[in-house]
């Protein structure tokens, strides 16, 4: 490690999924130049091997009391401990991944000492799973933490928009995939016979990710073979025969899975900016997702995929693409253009050393982060 590195440190919570994969993609592109510390959570969708996908000069440091569900023990558990592991590193920078770790870390750390910045990835309020009463107590802890000196820097527009009516202290920056890795990745499993139309998704099957409407289009789609790349707690809700619920794949499984289908199909009730939908789009398969926060901000319908409102949408528009498939790959090939010249994580890290350089001559200036700042990374 070297002394006269700045010392970054990640703290999340939520280390599966879609986090686990930004996680992997920032720090990796940042070790080049900061010493690179996260604070994680385990949870079940966190890869039993998960250490390898870092790079190796990025210190893992395991926060023990780190639970998903509101626990008043554990939560002051977790609290202290990020405490006395900022003291043990003392980062130059904090950056918080995901709602739990945002609400800890505003209030276990003085943002006005070190710049402070903290990451949604999906608000806790917009997840219409939880009645009304909850979603405006996740709303009211949020706006409360808000006030905190820290910055958001939301992950897409459509959740930038929801911070602003929380706070003015606000950024985004689009989330991006390592295209580098990912194509390796691709070359190295070769290519694949397609013999039947195959419709994918990919990941958890929980109520966020709407199983119940997947399986609605299925069943009405009897002709066509579906494929669940996952598994969950709502695996039961999958009852269409012409539905693969493939179970928890390792990343070059899940990936030739993905390779040799068609159409990604994205019914989720709400999304940051989900990791999935971009690796599709990178793959060139034609992407229709859910008319939510997220998802619509990446795809255009008719441009570079369809955004869908209700099942009916879907069917439709899948009976289109599968009658006439040529008709529709440019939208596939406009895609895939969109990641190499905006959602991959070289862009991203790049925009993510403009903001954190700006923060650390803040600081060495003894300037702190201001919350009416108002300049936009885009």
């Amino acid at each position: 490690m070297s002394n006269n590195r700045k010392r970054i440190l990640f703290v999340a919570e939520a280390m599966g999924g879609g986090v686990f994969t930004f996680l992997v993609g920032l720090c990796n592109e940042l070790a080049e130049y900061y010493d690179i510390y996260v604070a994680y959570g385990i949870r079940r969708q966190t890869p039993d091997d998960f250490r390898k996908y870092f790079d190796d000069r990025v210190h893992m440091i395991r926060v023990r009391h780190f639970e998903r569900s509101i626990d008043p023990r554990h939560d002051v558990g977790a609290f202290l401990e990020l405490q006395k592991i900022a003291d043990r590193v003392k980062p130059d920078l904090i950056h918080l991944h995901s709602s739990k770790a945002g609400v800890l870390g505003r209030w276990a750390f003085n943002g006005r000492k070190v710049p402070l910045f903290y990451t949604p990835h999906g608000y806790s309020f917009l997840m219409s799973n939880y009645n009304a009463m909850k979603r405006f107590s996740y709303r009211m802890v949020e706006k409360l933490s808000a006030v905190r000196c820290c910055t958001t820097i939301s992950c897409s527009e459509g959740e930038h928009l929801e911070t602003l009516r929380l706070t003015k202290n606000a950024l985004f920056v689009n989330n991006g995939i390592n295209i580098d890795e990912m194509q390796r990745m691709m070359d190295s499993l070769g290519t694949f016979e397609q013999d039947r139309f195959t419709v994918f998704t990919l990941g958890r099957i929980c109520y966020q990710k709407n199983p119940v409407l997947f399986n609605e289009i299925a069943l009405r789609m009897p002709d066509v073979h579906f494929v669940w790349i996952g598994d969950g707690e709502l695996k039961d809700t999958i009852t269409a025969p012409n539905i693969e619920v493939t179970g928890w794949l390792n990343r070059e499984e899940a990936l030739r899975r993905s390779m040799s289908s068609h159409v990604f199909v994205l019914t989720s009730l709400w999304e940051g900016l989900p990791m999935s939908l971009l690796e599709a789009m990178y793959m060139e398969k034609l992407c229709l997702v859910n008319d939510v926060i997220g998802s619509r901000d990446v795809i255009r319908s008719g441009v570079n995929g369809f955004v869908c409102s209700s099942a009916d949408e879907f069917v439709a528009t899948l009976r289109k693409i599968l009658e006439e498939p040529a008709k529709y790959a440019k939208l596939a090939g406009k895609a895939r253009e969109d990641i190499l010249e905006k959602y991959n994580t070289r862009i991203m890290a790049e925009k993510y050393r403009e903001i954190y350089e700006d923060a650390f001559r803040r600081s060495d200036k003894q300037d702190p982060v201001s919350p009416s700042r108002k300049k936009k990374k885009k």
